[in-house]
């Protein structure tokens, strides 16, 4: 689970809008792009995101 004060500061790397956390990943919530979370770190990289 991510500390909710870094996802209020966290945003997503391609269309700069808020994200959230389910299902185990970092989830934009204008775009749905899904970011990996790896040993506890959010992976912000547009390459490794899903549509």
């Amino acid at each position: 689970m991510i500390d909710p004060q870094l996802l209020d500061i966290l945003a997503c790397p391609d269309c700069k809008s808020d994200v959230i956390e389910k299902d185990g990943k970092i989830v934009c919530v204008k775009c749905g792009k899904k970011y990996p979370i790896r040993d506890g770190v959010p992976v912000m990289l547009i390459d490794e995101a899903e549509s």
